[in-house]
């Protein structure tokens, strides 16, 4: 007999228990339609993920309570199988509970309590023991919960209870190459227990973090036999008997280039529209980062919700001018110029008599970028759109941003992306067609906030830079370690030092959406007081 389950990869929001739970109420509708005998949700799927220090208040269980017990009464029919936070004599559980009947019928309890990267569940959860094993349509089926499946124990414990297929509720978020790494770890547990296994996976954007869904299945072999599109609110039917699936998707991989672009468009789709902002607004240099943020906004909202400033200086090329206003044309968003030299010049005469016997440094060139971000917020406040900054992931390590100036705003979309990646995810965008002017990209990069000014007149080639970041940052290597592999160690101690001394500004930069294993957010946590020295 064939079970027939029905896979809801869905976008919560965090808190939205009204909304969460009509999303499952209506999967639970069209599932029942289609002749499932089973519903699969997303981890914390009743509140969303990761709900932080919500679960430290026992009024927010309490309306997770009630709110399990309405969504119960859909269940006639269909079982619901439903992720949400449990509390139990003063403990709380990341908890799933199986729905029939407008009743509980099982509760498991999550075992293994993720607490590394961007999790910290053992700062609010209790480890759950024991497997949980249902009959569902004459199918012994067992529950784990995410970080159950990536170390052994929970799936073994489930087929030693007697489980034959293994459901798996995730709230698994993207990085680059995640879902690789996902089925390498998901096989390798079919495999130690000897057990088919269903992956359910949020979907969607929620802060920082980016849920790419991608939802599949692996027979008791370890064959993959489903596999559901990523970034994409979906409802799957599989079908499983004797330790096999049967489904009709399968989609391929994308490549890495269109999966970060589909992540980062998430990202800025959700955060501007779960909290309500009625669009965004972006700066405009004329240089490839502000160009690959204006394209991923207006792909992720519709042109009709972005506006785009360009505010040029006497150092603005003419060519940035001619670039801003050829993007403009083919993207088709709200376009203002707003010269900032009569700014400038006021700001120049109050300052001369406190500055009497000083040369022209950075100073000057920072006032630029704070008038920028102050007109940018000006606007934000007059209309209520939200500022999207520009910088990219090798600005934010360096330091080679300003605060209160290109720093200012309140979503950082991409934060977490190298400036070497912002070529490659331009050039993945014009592949789907031309939007960013060849200018942009063949030009050298410049901040042009003095005559002549490269960016490289600061730093090293960005592919020396990016690697350095990359190995030192995201992988932890040693300084001397990164000078084996093959970097010149002048170049080495000078990016290591300019990282560790700008702690202070990131602490200070906008939420940005994370895309790699390690981004400057939640899991990154270093000191900004700090006197340690790495050694070479």
């Amino acid at each position: 007999m064939t079970l027939r389950i029905a896979v809801a990869q869905i976008n919560c929001t965090v808190g939205d228990l009204a909304g969460n739970a009509a999303l499952i109420r209506e999967a639970a509708a069209a599932a029942r339609g289609q002749g499932a005998s089973l519903l699969l949700t997303p981890e914390l799927s009743l509140c969303g993920y990761p709900p932080e220090d919500l679960l430290l208040r026992p009024d927010f269980h309490a309306a997770c309570e009630q709110e399990l017990d309405a969504l119960a009464e859909a269940s006639c029919g269909i079982d619901i199988l439903v992720g949400h936070p449990l509390l139990e004599s003063g403990e709380a559980f990341n908890a799933a509970t199986l729905l029939r009947d407008g009743k509980r019928l099982a509760t498991y309890r999550k075992m293994s309590l993720p607490n590394y990267e961007v999790f910290d569940e053992v700062r609010y959860f209790t480890p759950g023991e024991g497997a949980c094993v249902v009959d569902v349509s004459g199918v012994k089926v067992g529950i784990n919960i995410c970080e159950d499946v990536w170390e052994a124990g929970a799936a073994e414990a489930a087929r030693a209870a007697g489980a034959e297929v293994l459901l798996v509720l995730n709230a698994s978020p993207f990085h680059m190459d995640k879902q690789s790494r996902r089925i390498e770890v998901m096989r390798a547990r079919v495999q130690s227990a000897g057990i088919a296994a269903l992956y359910c996976n949020m979907v969607g954007g929620q802060d920082e973090l980016v849920f790419d869904g991608a939802s599949f299945a692996l027979d008791a072999d370890g064959g993959l036999s489903y596999q559901a599109p990523a970034f994409e609110s979906r409802l799957d039917l599989v079908g499983y008997e004797n330790g096999r699936f049967t489904s009709t998707v399968n989609v391929p991989r994308a490549s890495i280039e269109a999966e970060v672009y589909e992540a980062l468009k998430t990202g800025v789709r959700d955060y501007v529209g779960k909290n309500r902002f009625p669009g965004v607004i972006i700066g405009l240099s004329g240089g490839v980062d502000s160009a690959l943020t204006l394209a991923i906004a207006a792909d992720a909202l519709g042109a009709d919700k972005v506006r785009a400033v360009m505010m040029p200086s006497p150092y603005t090329a003419q060519m940035s001018l001619d670039d801003s206003r050829e993007m403009i044309r083919l993207l088709g968003v709200r376009y203002d110029e707003l010269a900032i030299e009569p700014a400038m010049k006021t700001f120049e005469a109050m300052l001369t008599p406190l500055f009497e016997g000083k040369g022209a440094d950075t100073t000057e060139e920072n006032l630029q970028a704070r008038i920028r971000g102050m007109s940018l917020m000006a606007l934000s406040n007059k209309f209520g759109s939200i500022v999207l900054t520009t910088g990219n992931k090798s600005e934010m390590a360096v330091g080679y941003a300003t605060l209160y100036g290109d720093m200012a705003g309140g979503f950082a979309v991409i934060k977490d992306i190298l400036k070497t990646f912002v070529y490659r995810l331009c050039a993945y965008r014009n592949s789907l067609g031309r939007v960013i002017p060849e200018n942009i990209l063949t030009r050298a990069p410049s901040a042009e906030l003095k005559p002549d000014q490269k960016d490289q007149d600061s730093l090293p080639p960005y592919e020396v830079l990016d690697a350095i970041i990359e190995a030192y940052m995201e992988r932890n290597e040693s300084p001397a370690a990164i000078v084996a592999a093959g970097y010149p160690e002048q170049d080495v101690r000078r990016v290591i030092g300019m990282l560790r001394r700008n702690e202070y500004k990131r602490r200070q930069s906008p939420v940005g959406i994370r895309v790699t294993q390690r981004g400057f957010g939640r899991d990154w946590r270093n000191p900004i007081t700090n006197r340690y020295t790495d050694r070479f």
